[in-house]
């Protein structure tokens, strides 16, 4: 048996994730690339064989990386070198040209097996990625399915086998195309969340020689890999504050991992000193930001947080009732991921603002029946929506919800203190993304929210509305009032 040993690095989720936070009573420093770099670099130079790879999501999440449509974001990752990186879902937030764009920008490869330019029945990007090191040669492929896409649907250039059922038998196809090179090491990095990664490890035929999930999304945080089908599987949670390692051990004879130790290691300035050369090039950009954006909009009356977005939160109730009074709607459904921060306030800079609110939308008013509404309800509280891979909301203060996760029903929606009735009618407010996605997400087609009611465009900038809210109720300040319940 020939073994060697090498070191698998991974991120997932980054979202623009810069600069290192402040933490703790001795002011340390954690996350940040400046020190996730300085790890890395000090990981690649005690460590002969190591390999660093990104599970989708590089760019979005920050006011930097939105100023600079991504393009800061790339230049960044080219300094940090990552060995193979696969897409995301919002790696297309800028439109598909500017992925393109993009992706010539990165010197690093980007793998993607399963989207087609549909025209030409070509895949989109480079299908896999070969790695030699230590005469161990490691095969990379990306997926990406049909549950984190919802923003190139739009597309009709794009087409995609992107049920977990199809992007197995891709997997299947690149590997069996490469089965005569003497692949020791198959990973797949996946960017589907973290239940989906164990379904489709569960479909891969033993045969395909897979040995490695390396996943996004769902933001997972694990205390050990898991492992099924005889295929590790592990993610790294969300951010620079956190990098995940595997130290395996690769027989090549067999072309298998005989022995692997996997850690969560946590990026502070106790575990390596911050890379001078990159803070110095990200404080580039940043100075640029800073200049445009570090004006003051308002004071709240204190600070408000948003911990999770499975649940209700002070800063979501605050921004769903901003957006119901600006609008005029009866009820306001806010999609809890486009909160992309845990605290704001009490000063709130037009910086802050926008980096915890960085997705620019429009929303649309309907007109619904109480039944419409009481089914969406039913819908988007039930459990399986609240795992980390489902879209959740946040609501104005009109609206009190109970559900039962025993019973799996809604028990009680309130409007305005009084039971719904399915015979009213109400206006409701969705944001432009959430509307094309209504069907997967709310239970109800763009058709049947249109009912009763040709829909109307409200707001075209919500990040506009926010803005102007502010600037115009300072001291503002809301609390967790049972808005959502689960029982």
């Amino acid at each position: 048996m020939r073994a060697v040993k090498f070191t698998v690095l991974h991120s997932n989720d980054m979202h623009g994730d810069f600069l290192a936070e402040v933490n703790g009573e001795k002011g340390q420093l954690i996350g940040g690339l400046a020190l996730l770099s300085g790890y890395i670099n000090k990981v690649r130079h005690e460590e002969e064989n190591v390999l660093y790879v990104v599970a989708g999501d590089m760019v979005q999440g920050s006011l930097i990386d939105a100023e600079y449509r991504g393009i800061s974001t790339m230049e960044i990752m080219n300094y940090l070198a990552p060995d193979v990186v696969a897409l995301g879902n919002h790696e297309f937030d800028y439109g598909l040209p500017h992925l393109l764009f993009l992706e010539k920008v990165a010197n690093f490869p980007i793998v993607n097996a399963n989207l087609y330019i549909k025209k030409y029945d070509r895949r989109l990007m480079k299908p896999f990625h070969i790695v030699s090191k230590a005469g161990i040669d490691t095969l990379f492929t990306g997926i990406i399915t049909e549950k984190v896409i919802d923003s190139i649907k739009r597309d009709p250039l794009i087409g995609n086998i992107i049920t977990l059922e199809e992007a197995s038998h891709e997997v299947g196809a690149i590997t069996d195309a490469y089965k005569d090179d003497d692949i020791d090491l198959t990973i797949l990095l996946t960017h589907i969340g973290f239940e989906s990664d164990l379904e489709l490890a569960k479909m891969l035929n033993p045969a395909w020689g897979v040995d490695m999930i390396i996943g996004g999304h769902s933001h997972s945080i694990l205390s050990e890999p898991a492992k099924v089908n005889n295929i590790l599987i592990a993610q790294a949670g969300v951010g620079t504050k956190q990098i995940g390692r595997f130290d395996i051990v690769v027989d090549d004879d067999t072309n298998s991992i005989v022995d692997y130790k996997w850690q969560l290691i946590p990026i502070d300035n106790n575990i390596a000193e911050p890379d001078g050369h990159l803070e110095e090039y990200i404080e580039s950009f940043k100075g640029e930001v800073d200049r445009k954006y570090n004006t003051i909009v308002c004071k709240l009356a204190d600070e408000l947080t948003h911990p999770r977005r499975e649940i209700e939160t002070a800063l979501g109730n605050l921004f769903a009732d901003a957006f119901a009074d600006t609008v005029e709607c009866d009820v306001v459904l806010l999609g809890s991921g486009s909160i992309r921060g845990e605290v704001l306030g009490p000063v709130v800079t037009l910086m802050d603002l926008l980096t915890i609110y960085p997705y620019d939308d429009a929303m649309m008013r309907f007109n619904i029946s109480g039944a419409q509404m009481r089914n969406i309800f039913a819908r988007i509280m039930r459990p399986e929506n609240r795992n980390g891979e489902g879209e959740c909301y946040q609501v104005n203060g009109r609206i009190k919800a109970v559900y039962s996760d025993g019973a799996r029903q809604l028990l009680s929606l309130c409007f305005n203190g009084r039971q719904v009735e399915d015979e009213e009618r109400f206006t409701i407010g969705i944001q432009g993304y959430h509307v094309r996605n209504s069907a997967a997400y709310l239970g109800v087609t763009q058709d049947e929210l249109s009912r009763y009611c040709k829909a109307k465009i409200v707001a075209t900038s919500l990040q506009d509305v926010l803005e102007e809210f502010l600037r115009n109720n300072q001291n503002i300040g809301r609390k967790i009032e049972g808005r959502l319940m689960w029982v």
